[in-house]
């Protein structure tokens, strides 16, 4: 069996790739196989939400994906030819990715593809995987390409990003449960011309509910639109073409809208599932391969590159520190998300799908409450960013029943405005974090805090290979270190006058959320913080990549 920590990853779609470019970051190496004779070439998924943003900031990805995308503005719900509710995008806290958005998935694989490659990595396309055995301490995999030929492979852990028709889930026997809807539902990306109507969706997504079907609306980053509709089951099966879309536009419309040119189209079947389990011995499953949800709200790509994310730096941790422990918190924390992600996804579904009048009309009055009140951006747009995800009862995060200014472990760490001191020039915590790596946050002005990051600096270089940055967070008015007296750790302090808070010392996981924490009112606390979680366990002995 091989030792050399190969992580071999089924399928180079986003969550495969974001999984392979975490693990490289982490001088984990990879073996990426993918059936397709390249990267993608059809837009499917459309949406990127902040959570799965800022995923993609970590890998260096963000910047350059926003620079070819149309930030969406909102959402608007018409009924009866009357618009009837409206969604703000933009205003989400507690982030640095306020709002959605709009991009096609062949962009965001060619840009994670790209950066894969920077990374040293590759992928084996026309590669597919047959069959998968696994032993106590790896997996073989047996590999047939294009021409037929069939090679085994053998790797330490195997992540099965490979689709919802997933070889790997056959393989294993994991049962994919859930519902196919009784409805099919076409896409095309087309060019429109208002000809007289009303204006064409602009940096927003429209959603058109009728006694027919729904028609969505989606302003493109090259200046055309998407549409979407739903017919019966088995309506028809070929390619929708511009006489049909043509046909839907102009019954579930507002009218007068023309299609003049066809991009791309597709029809297909929305499925509602989620694997029985994540986690398969040495296989982890994820994307699509784990779940696959209904295309409203745009929440399959975001959570499949969040799964990547997620077991990439958990599997890295676990190879760099030789403790396998924290690899049960995979299932743990992620299947939850996706079961909460489906079931927001269907919620909004059933919501176009209503048919019967009397409930038409009542849907209608309770969006437009909602709307106006403010509480439908109150509620959605959290859910559909997926930032803040409850990991309070993880077999791997600190059980604590009372947060200490707002820092709960198993929640996402509160951003704080930072003045930089000494070595980092970030000015909220959150660009500081926003590389995704183990960090320990010392907060607090006392010499308690000062002893606390000192001693975190020392185990960081002598026994915790997982801990990458320590940051002192002074709180009130301090004197600036004088040049050369400054600590060897990352230095700040938040602006004069502001909040006391309690001195503690924060372990924040390269995903944000808040492992641990101890109140600094003791010797030892530190060291306590440092052992509570098996990712910052002692390395282990052995030649281990990325070890410093």
């Amino acid at each position: 069996m091989s030792a050399d920590h190969t992580v071999l990853i089924v399928g180079a779609g986003p969550t495969g790739l974001t999984a392979a470019c975490t693990l490289l970051r982490s001088g984990v190496p990879v073996h990426v196989v993918d059936r397709r004779r390249g990267p993608a070439t059809a837009p499917k998924a459309l949406v990127l939400w902040s959570g799965a943003l800022e995923v993609l900031d970590r890998l260096d990805v963000a910047a350059p994906l926003a620079e070819r995308a149309l930030p969406l503005a909102g959402a608007s719900y018409w009924s009866r030819g009357r618009k009837v509710a409206k969604v703000r995008f933009g205003g989400l806290g507690n982030t640095r990715f306020p709002g959605p958005l709009c991009v096609p998935q062949p962009v965001t694989e060619e840009l994670l593809y790209a950066r894969l490659t920077q990374l040293g990595g590759t992928v084996a396309w026309n590669t597919e995987v047959s069959s998968v055995t696994q032993e106590a301490d790896g997996v073989t995999a047996l590999l047939r390409d294009v021409d037929g030929q069939e090679s085994a492979t053998t790797a330490s852990w195997l992540i099965a990003a490979d689709g919802m028709h997933s070889t790997v889930r056959g393989t294993l026997g994991v049962p994919f449960e859930g519902a196919t809807y009784p409805r099919d539902f076409l896409l095309g990306d087309v060019v429109l011309d208002p000809a007289g109507g009303i204006e064409l969706p602009d940096h927003e997504a429209q959603y058109h509910l009728t006694p027919e079907g729904v028609l969505v609306v989606v302003s493109l980053p090259e200046g055309g639109h998407r549409v979407f509709f739903d017919q019966p089951a088995g309506t028809r099966e070929d390619r929708p073409e511009k006489p049909e879309l043509q046909q839907l536009l102009d019954a579930r419309g507002p009218g007068k809208w023309r299609i003049s040119e066809v991009w791309w189209s597709s029809r297909f079947q929305v499925h509602t599932k989620v694997a029985a389990s994540f986690r398969s011995g040495r296989v982890f499953l994820a994307g699509d391969a784990a779940h696959v949800h209904s295309p409203a709200g745009g929440q399959g790509l975001n959570t499949g590159v969040q799964d990547g994310f997620d077991i990439g730096w958990k599997l890295a941790a676990a190879v760099r520190s030789g403790d396998t422990g924290l690899l049960d918190s995979y299932q743990h924390e992620r299947r939850p998300a996706a079961v909460g992600a489906v079931r927001n996804a269907d919620r909004q579904t059933k919501l176009w799908l209503v048919r019967n009048p009397l409930v038409r009309r009542l849907r209608d009055v309770l969006l437009g409450r909602l709307s106006s009140s403010g509480a439908l951006e109150r509620r959605i747009i959290p859910e559909l960013a997926q930032i803040d995800l409850d990991h309070t009862g993880s077999p791997v995060v600190q059980q604590s029943s009372a947060p200490a200014d707002g820092v709960r472990p198993g929640r996402r760490v509160p951003d704080l405005p930072l003045t930089p001191v000494h070595g980092t020039k970030a000015t909220t915590l959150h660009a500081y974090l926003a590389a995704g790596r183990h960090t320990v946050v010392v907060l607090d002005d006392g010499r308690a805090a000062t002893e606390a990051a000192r001693a975190a600096e020392e185990a960081r270089g002598r026994a915790h290979p997982e801990l990458s940055d320590v940051l002192l967070v002074r709180t009130g008015p301090t004197e600036t270190p004088k040049a050369g007296g400054a600590p060897a750790y990352d230095l700040a302090t938040t602006p004069a006058g502001s909040t006391a808070r309690t001195a503690q010392a924060v372990y924040v996981r390269p995903d944000g959320t808040v492992g641990a924490r101890v109140p600094l009112d003791g010797p030892g606390r530190v060291a306590e913080l440092l052992a509570h979680l098996p990712v910052l366990a002692p390395a282990q002995s052995g030649d281990l990549p990325g070890q410093r």
